[in-house]
């Protein structure tokens, strides 16, 4: 790459492909959603529009969709330097909002929503995944080896398992699992020591071996651990814990190469076979109507805007930018990668929705809330940094060299 073409890639621009990569998996989700919620009471020969509108679940997803843009211009207006000030002050909100949420929820199991008006809900934890990117972000970026001093570790490792341990009580084992996996990724780029990432690595492993060795020993019916039997024998369990896992490998499976096509009378959609299609489960919906094709289809979009959210990051001078865009990389990421695993019985369940396709307001809010941060760092590139000096950025095609000289 020429130092002109460089250059270019540096500057400060509103990513376009981005945004359309984007506006594409969104509107896609509509139509997932809209054939998911698809019942036995309506009627295959009206037009899709109709459908939508027989649909109040397909309604509220298309006010989701609409909001998204405003969530995105909203976070691109925000300007740079009061992210980096007062992401302390975003962060608490989040946690001190949590915690609002775990003590004045009184729901049996999961305690994660809050109810607002006219019957809609929030989830505060998926929220707090953006709260967090923005606080490590700034605390890792402080230093060129985060994490090497006992106060450092102590600071970064706090801010992590705060919000963690409350989202745990409440019962969102699967946002838990998302902050940890974006806390972790974060850190690696961030150029933490690779000995203190496996200590961490290790630590963690331990630790999950540890609380499901007292579960099993205690007896305990926690309907995770539950999940974790279905996932593990889904047989024995193949009309409970295991049902929903069985009936998604049915309906992907029944889909074959191009699908059965949409709004079709008698599919597993239509008689609802495979509970929570429409969420969690949309994969299993996108699977059984557009067969192979449409989910090899859903994967490449994805792997295309993970690619360009890393090549962003790559032409990111600031530091602390390059650990939002890897953060946001790390929340979808995980996300998907659990989502269309748990769907086809490579994964335990974990409750964590597809982004862009599930339905869901608060997921949508936070995935575009996280595309917002994105363009807002690219958005705020200054070619006047442009020296010809060394700079020094991550390298992903060589891991024992996490990072790397490169003169302009």
């Amino acid at each position: 790459m020429t130092r002109n073409t460089e250059s270019r890639a540096y500057r400060a621009h509103t990513d376009i492909p981005l945004i359309v990569l984007v506006s594409i998996m969104s509107l896609m989700g509509i139509v997932a959603v809209c054939v998911a919620t698809y019942t036995a009471d309506s009627s295959s020969d009206i037009s899709f529009l109709n459908h939508v509108v027989e649909s109040s679940y397909t309604m509220r997803q298309c006010l989701f969709v609409l909001v998204a843009p405003l969530v995105v211009g909203v976070l691109m207006a925000i300007p740079y330097d009061f992210l980096y000030r007062r992401c302390g002050l975003i962060y608490w909100a989040m946690v001190g909002l949590l915690a609002v949420v775990t003590v004045t929820n009184r729901a049996q199991g999961v305690k994660a929503w809050m109810d607002i008006i006219w019957g809609y809900t929030i989830q505060p934890s998926e929220f707090a995944k953006l709260a967090i990117i923005l606080i490590l972000a700034r605390q890792l970026s402080r230093s060129n080896q985060p994490m090497n001093t006992l106060r450092s570790f102590s600071r970064v490792m706090l801010t992590i398992l705060l919000p963690a341990a409350i989202i745990l009580a409440e019962g969102e084992t699967g946002s838990m699992l998302v902050i940890v996996f974006l806390s972790a990724i974060m850190m690696y780029f961030a150029n933490v020591n690779i000995k203190i990432l496996g200590g961490l690595a290790g630590a963690a492993a331990l630790l999950v071996l540890l609380i499901y060795a007292v579960a099993v020993a205690t007896g305990s019916n926690d309907y995770r651990l539950a999940r974790i039997y279905g996932f593990l024998n889904p047989e024995l369990y193949s009309s409970s814990d295991a049902y929903q896992i069985l009936q998604s490998q049915m309906a992907i499976g029944s889909g074959g190469l191009t699908g059965i096509g949409m709004f079709v009378d008698g599919s597993m959609s239509q008689l609802n076979y495979v509970p929570a299609d429409w969420t969690d489960f949309i994969y299993a919906t996108i699977g059984e109507a557009w067969g192979f094709v449409g989910c090899v289809t859903i994967l490449v979009l994805y792997i295309l805007i993970i690619l360009r959210m890393l090549y962003l990051s790559w032409f990111t001078r600031d530091k602390f930018g390059r650990l939002v865009i890897c953060g946001v990389i790390g929340m979808l990421l995980f996300h998907v990668f659990e989502n269309i695993a748990m769907t086809l019985g490579l994964m335990p369940i974990t409750g964590i929705p597809l982004p862009f396709l599930s339905y869901g307001g608060s997921n949508m809010v936070t995935n575009m809330g996280g595309i917002g941060l994105v363009l807002n760092v690219t958005r705020n590139r200054s070619l006047s940094d442009a020296v010809s000096t060394p700079q020094t950025f991550y390298n992903p095609y060589r891991f024992s060299t996490r990072f790397r000289t490169r003169p302009y």
